[in-house]
């Protein structure tokens, strides 16, 4: 009987030592070798006063330019970044995309022809909407606070 307890150990320990010698992740998908893309052309500009420029062109394609510097505000406390750039690249069906974009204090404003468009407005919500534009405005009505007392 000890020596079955013993065995049963031992083989234990051995299980218990062959699954922890286990790989323990599994290995991502391989992707077939590709030739590497070269970089045609590189820029970079960084000067002491915010400003900045960077560009660079590689040999799929793919193009990028972007230029920012700091916006005077008027308090020196809170100067807003402005960030202007393009991107272009060719689609997966051979199509040229070129983005344009502002980055201010009015958040990030993309331009581009492969971007969706807003749908024009009804015109029955337009006229509703002029309506309301020539309303007065109404003050907002007093909050009443509950009463504290108990009957």
């Amino acid at each position: 009987m000890v020596v079955l307890s013993q065995m049963l150990q031992v083989l234990f320990l051995s299980l218990f030592t062959l699954g922890a010698s286990l790989p323990q992740r599994r290995q991502g998908p391989e992707y077939p070798a590709t030739e590497p893309i070269p970089i045609l052309r590189q820029e970079s500009e960084v000067n002491f006063d915010g400003t900045y420029k960077y560009s660079y062109e590689t040999g799929n394609g793919i193009s990028h330019e972007e230029s920012g510097f700091l916006k005077d505000t008027g308090d020196p406390e809170n100067q807003s970044q402005v960030v202007q750039g393009s991107s272009s690249y060719t689609s997966p069906e051979g199509i040229q995309i070129k983005l344009v974009y502002v980055a201010d204090e009015f958040g990030f404003q993309p331009t581009g022809d492969h971007l969706p468009v807003k749908p024009p407005t009804p015109v029955l919500i337009q006229k509703a909407l002029d309506y309301l534009a020539t309303l007065p405005s109404t003050p907002e009505p007093p909050v009443v606070s509950p009463s504290r007392r108990y009957y």
